[in-house]
């Protein structure tokens, strides 16, 4: 296994990784990123393959687990209960429960709510070149997602904010003052869902935390902390990835210029520039993996976007091809943790770049877009565009 070297924070890279992960992906399977001290999955085969394996979780194992400074111990409390984070069993039955929300007819049902927010951010756009994230990008997935669960969608703009901040703590560039200002976010973020399951309590309506609370008071023994962590978790989750991938995705469609949506075109949107580009799980016990040999406590850093390029999967993968054959695409995860807001995300997504070519058949990029210095995500800082 090959070592590399490669700043995650380097502005070339931010701009583009993937020549980066060509490099890496040319010596085989896998790869020892220096920067990060991981084993990379960055191959299609390796990274399927690591996020399935059931010799390694999310979980840390209790004997690696790193010692947790008591000023950033309110966020790692919120973790501590997130199912992203955890194994079997609390992992089954976390999910078990949130499933319950997340019915094929429960998303079909928001479908009218969906194109009615997408038609009323058009018809605020200014004749002006402006920001499409801001303007739509930002807005549509937070206010399903505030829908979805239940809690006022005219808190959006706090609800992103305090989700902002909460995921910054996955950046290569983390700080100080991202530390201090994803504390703050996580006190106000816990204290706004504990206020509204109360509500919810005393009037419980068709949403996701009445559902919840409905299967707690039912015997599945689901605590107010889990409660608290798992509608952080999904309005963290449920907007954050399809902010990037509608962004990513218009700004590959306009500089491309297709513009007919479909399904597969919007599965090539995730496929092609996702929102998530590294994904890491624990070792739990020593074992072989494609040609190395991994010990209990390793972290192995599965690459979702280098295995999206991987030739050896798809014929010229840098390409956006809208009628693309070829495997699954790794964006979502893979494994007991495959993302379980996907059929929301694809549905959002197909409604979004559907309306808005329909209504603005001529949009066009008005500043050359640059990408976030926020790896191991991967979004646009902004994306300027005129009607």
């Amino acid at each position: 296994m090959q070592h590399f070297s490669q700043d995650p924070k380097d502005p070339a890279f931010v701009q583009d990784p993937y020549p980066f992960y060509e490099r890496a992906r040319a010596t085989g399977d896998l790869f020892y990123w220096d920067d990060y001290g991981m084993t990379c999955t960055v191959s299609h085969a390796a990274t399927h393959a690591a996020l399935r394996d059931k010799r390694m979780g999310r979980e840390c194992p209790p004997e690696f687990a790193p010692a947790i400074p008591s000023a950033l111990q309110p966020f790692y409390d919120i973790e501590a209960h997130s199912m992203l984070e955890l194994e079997a069993p609390r992992h089954t039955r976390l999910r078990g429960l949130v499933l319950r929300a997340f019915t094929s007819r429960t998303i079909t049902a928001l479908g009218p709510d969906i194109r009615a927010l997408c038609h009323a951010m058009i018809d605020a756009f200014p004749s002006t070149p402006f920001d499409l994230l801001t303007a739509y990008a930002q807005p549509v997935p937070v206010r399903i997602i505030a829908k979805l669960l239940g809690v006022p969608e005219d808190q959006s703009d706090n609800l992103l904010r305090w989700s902002n901040a909460m995921v910054a703590m996955y950046q290569a560039k983390r700080s100080p003052q991202i530390e201090a200002d994803a504390i703050a976010a996580t006190l106000a973020f816990s204290a706004f869902i504990r206020d509204h399951i109360e509500h919810k309590r005393k009037a419980p309506e068709n949403d996701l935390i009445s559902t919840l609370i409905a299967a707690n008071e039912a015997g599945d023994k689901l605590s107010d902390d889990e409660l608290i962590t798992t509608c952080i978790l999904l309005l963290n989750a449920g907007h954050e990835a399809t902010v990037h991938t509608l962004g990513n995705g218009t700004k590959s469609l306009l500089e491309t210029g297709h513009k007919t949506i479909t399904s597969e075109l919007v599965e090539e949107v995730i496929r092609h520039d996702p929102p998530l580009h590294m994904f890491t799980r624990y070792v739990y016990e020593d074992m072989d993996f494609y040609g190395a040999h991994l010990k209990r406590g390793d972290q192995v850093a599965c690459l979702l976007a280098a295995a999206n390029r991987d030739p050896a999967a798809y014929e010229n993968p840098a390409q956006f091809d809208p009628a693309r054959t070829g495997p699954k695409n790794t964006s979502f995860g893979g494994g007991i943790h495959f993302c379980v807001g996907a059929p929301l995300a694809r549905f959002e997504l197909q409604i979004a770049l559907e309306v808005l070519f329909e209504r603005c058949p001529n949009l066009h990029l008005a500043a050359t877009p640059l990408y976030a210095d926020v790896f191991h995500f991967h979004g646009l800082e902004a994306l300027m565009v005129q009607v």
